[in-house]
């Protein structure tokens, strides 16, 4: 269980809507597995970064069809997950103590 919880979390997601998610919402963007529950997102940010979760939003992004030298692809689904977090408490991606 503790291994599959590991996996769960691929990258946190950087952007402008993240940026305005964490200051007006208190939110964290994560990239995380497809087939990850909300149950399962929850308990991994909670065990990685040591944190109380509220509550836990996901929304899944389709592949977008490209074409290259001619030949159709699609890129891979991305699911994101909203994560908020308990008043009080954030987390550092900065990594500077």
């Amino acid at each position: 269980m503790k291994d599959r919880l590991y996996k769960i979390i691929l990258s946190p997601h950087i952007s402008e809507k993240s940026s305005n998610c964490a200051d007006i919402n208190r939110q964290i963007v994560f990239k995380v597995r497809t087939d990850s529950t909300k149950d399962e997102i929850k308990d991994a940010v909670e065990m990685m970064f040591k944190v109380h979760v509220v509550s836990v939003q996901t929304s899944l992004l389709k592949g977008k069809r490209k074409k290259f030298k001619g030949q159709l692809g699609k890129r891979n689904n991305i699911k994101k997950a909203y994560v908020k977090l308990s008043p009080g408490e954030d987390i550092d991606f900065s990594g500077a103590s």
